[in-house]
């Protein structure tokens, strides 16, 4: 598939009826087939950062525009020790439940910006002031952005996805 370097991302907001029980939109469009253990992996890694109250947790999928992995999952934390709290949930989380260790750590010295590398999805957990500068979402904006909606306290609602409507 041929992609024009100004096309700009799909988003599309999933509606409450589409979201299964695991919290994953299933009726609202997905990436392919290829990519559903990916998908499944990236979901994983917002859940994660939710659970320690990551900002802006964001899905691109830049699979279709980077060799380098099928999707970035870009989380804020609001100071160092919630940054390096978000990593090690998603790194617990995903040994536990997925059997998954990253190939790569890096960035836990300072905690502005902590990259997690596995393989086909790459974690960017950052302090405010480091993602607004590095500004991923921008530089990657010809990527499908996939933005998760936090888990909501309203008992039996699940975490949602939303997937913003097509721009143009």
């Amino acid at each position: 598939m041929t992609h024009s370097p100004h096309r700009q991302p799909a988003i599309r907001t999933a509606s409450p009826s589409e979201i299964s029980p695991s919290g994953i939109a299933t009726d609202a469009p997905q990436a392919p087939q290829t990519d559903d253990d990916a998908l499944t992996l990236a979901y994983a890694i917002a859940a994660a950062a939710d659970e320690r109250k990551a900002g802006n947790v964001t899905i691109l999928q830049v699979g279709e525009v980077s060799y380098l992995a099928d999707y970035f999952v870009i989380a804020t934390g609001f100071s160092t020790v919630q940054v390096r709290a978000i990593a090690r949930s998603i790194e617990v989380t995903l040994e536990v439940d997925l059997n998954r260790r990253p190939l790569r750590l890096e960035g836990q010295g300072d905690s502005s910006w902590i990259v997690m590398d596995y393989g086909d999805v790459i974690v960017h957990v950052f302090m405010p002031e480091a993602r607004d500068f590095y500004d991923l979402e921008a530089f990657w904006g010809h990527a499908n952005q996939i933005v998760y909606q936090p888990s909501v306290q309203i008992a039996g609602q699940r975490p949602g996805y939303s997937f913003g409507p097509e721009q143009a």
